[in-house]
């Protein structure tokens, strides 16, 4: 090879070596990188994002749902159940299956939970968007009508997008759930309170007490492998629910149903703005009934129940201003007024000023003022209700006449500190402390006086009950510790909480706050008491037989002239009590005074209360010329001997047919019908059972409704305060007018007197 072939061949080499080494250069370079990044990306997956890698492929392969554990049960005082929880079901989608189904499975499933569930189209849209989820929730707390139905559907298939045969049961799961029932829809309402759809109290004693009520939930954790299909579960563990508390309350569902249809009653005839009232234990504290008017059902709290609320939204044409109104109406009816609102106690808070006179010996308890119609305080002249005077008058006459000037003048005699030392003693600067949400506070200088700046006209106004707010409950428990022999008692509602086999977890124990007054001052208070309600302004609230003590107020409403607060508070039996009561009455319209409108409901109640506590009546000899006879038997008895025995008897007699045996009777043997009441024979078995038409008795004296009971062949029970010398008109009635009822059946009628119960 010459020189020259070599020289050329030489610089080849050497380029081919170069480009080798850099091909496995750029190749070192390429495998390195490649390296770098794969650790990079397992680095990122497992470090960086291994958290979000982690829970993506749990919730692929795991189900994690949650068994919603039943609330604690709540219970009257005879273990009436007045809430619980029940089985209920909730509905979800499994999203990540769903995206994958071809559309027109996917339409199908839209439209069947469009109907069965009354899901809009949107919600469901939105639902299933959620895609790398295998459980979203679509409805809780379904009942089992609606699980029944879609449950008919969800046994179908359908073919997926692999063309195999998929159940719809793993796309829509259905799950234990648990609902909140209220079995009496309205009965305590505001006491009781409702859950939201998280199960969580919103109100009463279901937020109150909402952690004692709430269980421990319960959970299903469910696997599958990555082979596995939808509905193919590897793996299921159950952790099961634990259920919440019980509660067992003071509260007694038939004395709760006595008040709230007394107040009902009240709310219909006064067209008040509100009514609301409150049965107490004497001896204990504990609530035996709350109620307010209008209330609302427990099972649609959103719903305004209230017919007249109703109305009065319908008229608002603008929709803004109706929807405003509409909300506040429907928190209105959740609100407790007994414990929540504030009002002017008016002519009751007289007692409170009564017990501090006697307990202090500012007023002798047969001591005599004379009422002239007024008297000046300092530079404010006060009037009497009755401007012309009562005259002389004993103290227990001037609590049955609610005279202004008798109890100012005790008022002034006690003084700015002794008067407010009864004022707190009697738990009026504080909270009564009761086992509800909502209790409203007392405010020094904005609710009531403050004791260093009081002045003597402040103290006057005050001593007949003006000038100053307290609750219902404040003034309910004051009237209860004269009541209680002076011990003034810690008001409650839950008398213990019982787990889930019964056992009771706490029980609470009566509590005396302290003792008030003395014994023998608190007798003293009740006797007088019991006069106002046999003879004086209390009148309306007599029950014949039971020994009622009360006083009635009727307050001007501090920031609504003209607008008055009507209200009674008292005891029963006087002699021995076992409940107290207050009705506040506010904004009646028509008759306005306490001794009107708040008094009758509370006798309708004490009677109807005693009587079912099986409390024995004692009658006085007045009271037993009224009593009730009983019906004797005249049946298989000639018509004419029967006739003359009940005639002979003071009964009026009625005979239908032709007979000349009396074959069938009404009243039946046993029954109670007034004296004079009238018995219907009848004389053969074909004769059909008669009916009349109850009489109108509104307005009727007690002799008008006795002689049109009798001419329309009916019996009457005369309620109120029958021995009563003036003005006794009815003014409810047990059956409506224009019924028909069978000749001889008893109704109640409702009298009240509107002579001699003014106290304003």
């Amino acid at each position: 090879m010459n020189n020259g072939l070599k020289r050329w061949l030489k610089p080849k080499k050497i380029i081919m070596k170069n480009l080798q080494k850099r091909a496995y250069l750029i190749i070192a370079i390429i495998m390195v990188f490649g390296f770098l990044w794969s650790f990079y990306g397992l680095f990122y997956a497992q470090i960086i994002k291994g958290d979000f890698f982690k829970t993506k492929a749990q919730t692929q392969q795991l189900s994690d749902t949650t068994i919603t554990a039943e609330r604690g049960k709540i219970y009257d005082r005879n273990m009436t159940v007045l809430a619980q929880s029940a089985t209920a079901w909730k509905v979800s989608l499994n999203a990540e299956g769903f995206s994958k189904l071809p559309k027109d499975v996917q339409e199908t499933v839209f439209t069947n939970l469009e109907s069965i569930l009354g899901l809009s189209r949107e919600t469901l849209e939105e639902k299933a968007s959620y895609s790398s989820y295998n459980s979203v929730s679509l409805k809780t707390k379904i009942e089992k009508d609606v699980k029944d139905k879609l449950n008919e559907f969800l046994k179908g298939t359908f073919k997926n997008a692999d063309g195999k045969t998929q159940s719809y049961n793993s796309i829509v799961m259905i799950d234990e759930d648990v609902k909140r029932y209220y079995p009496y829809s309205t009965l305590a309402s505001q006491i009781i309170g409702f859950t939201g759809t998280d199960n969580s109290g919103l109100s009463g004693l279901e937020s109150y007490y909402n952690t004692e009520l709430t269980g421990v939930d319960g959970r299903v954790i469910s696997a599958r492998a990555n082979s596995s299909t939808a509905q193919d579960i590897d793996y299921k563990s159950v952790y099961e629910a634990k259920q919440g508390t019980s509660l067992v309350l003071t509260i007694d569902e038939t004395i709760q149903r006595y008040l709230e249809n007394a107040l009902a009653d009240c709310y219909e005839t006064s067209k008040c703005k509100s009514c609301y009232g409150i049965v107490m234990d004497v001896k204990t504290g504990g609530i035996l009934a709350m109620s307010t008017q209008a209330d609302y059902d427990l099972n649609d709290p959103y719903s305004v129940l209230d017919e007249r609320t109703l109305e009065n939204l319908a008229k608002i044409e603008n929709e803004e201003e109706r929807k405003t109104a509409t909300q506040e109406a429907m928190y209105s009816q959740w609100n407790n007024k007994a414990i929540t609102d504030m009002y002017e106690p008016g002519s009751v808070f007289k007692v409170i000023t009564m017990a501090a006179g006697l307990e202090e010996n500012a007023v002798k308890y047969d001591e005599t003022f004379n009422c002239t119609g007024n008297i000046t305080i300092a530079d404010r002249l006060y009037y009497c209700h009755n401007h012309s005077g009562h005259g002389t008058e004993t103290l227990t006459q001037g609590l049955m006449n609610s005279c202004n000037p008798y109890f100012i003048t005790i008022g002034q005699r006690l003084g700015v500190d002794t008067f407010n030392k009864y004022f707190e003693a009697f738990g009026f600067t504080e909270k009564t402390g009761i086992d509800l949400p909502g209790e409203v506070s007392p405010k020094k200088g904005i609710t009531y006086f403050d004791k260093d700046t009081m002045t003597s006209v402040n103290l006057a106004s005050s001593s007949f009950g003006q000038s100053f707010q307290v609750s219902a409950i404040q003034m309910l428990t004051a009237i209860n510790a004269v009541a209680n022999d002076g011990k003034l008692m810690q008001p409650y509602i839950v008398s213990k909480t019982l787990d889930n086999s019964g056992n009771v977890v706490s029980q609470t124990t009566p509590t005396v706050k302290r003792q008030v007054i003395s014994e023998s001052t608190a007798e003293k208070i009740l006797a007088s008491m019991e006069e106002t309600s046999k003879d004086g302004t209390a009148r309306n609230s007599y029950v014949s037989g039971y020994h009622v003590a009360g006083k009635t107020g009727t307050s001007d409403k501090l920031n609504n002239y003209g607008q008055y607060i009507a209200s009674f508070a008292g005891c029963a039996p006087s002699n021995d009590p076992e409940i107290s009561i207050i009705i506040v009455v506010d904004e009646p319209q028509g008759a306005t005074g306490g001794g009107a409108v708040a008094a009758p409901v509370a006798a309708e109640v004490i009677e109807n209360t005693l009587t079912y506590l099986n409390l024995e009546r004692q009658y006085n000899d007045s009271e037993k010329a009224l009593l009730d006879i009983k019906v004797p038997n005249v049946i298989e008895n000639d018509v004419s001997q029967a006739s003359s025995q009940l005639s002979d008897e003071g009964f009026s007699v009625k005979v239908i047919g032709e007979g000349g045996t009396v074959v069938s009777q009404m009243p039946a043997y046993g029954q109670y019908i007034p004296q004079g009441g009238i018995v219907v024979l009848y004389t053969d078995k074909t004769s059909k059972k008669s009916k009349t038409t109850v009489p109108d008795f509104t307005n009727m004296s007690v002799t008008e409704a006795n002689d049109a009971a009798i001419e329309s062949g009916i019996n009457i029970k005369v309620a109120g305060n029958s021995i009563s010398s003036t003005g006794l008109q009815a003014y409810r009635q047990s059956i409506p007018a224009g019924s028909e009822i069978e000749y001889g059946s008893t109704i109640t009628v409702y009298f009240r007197t509107t002579t001699g119960v003014d106290d304003h």
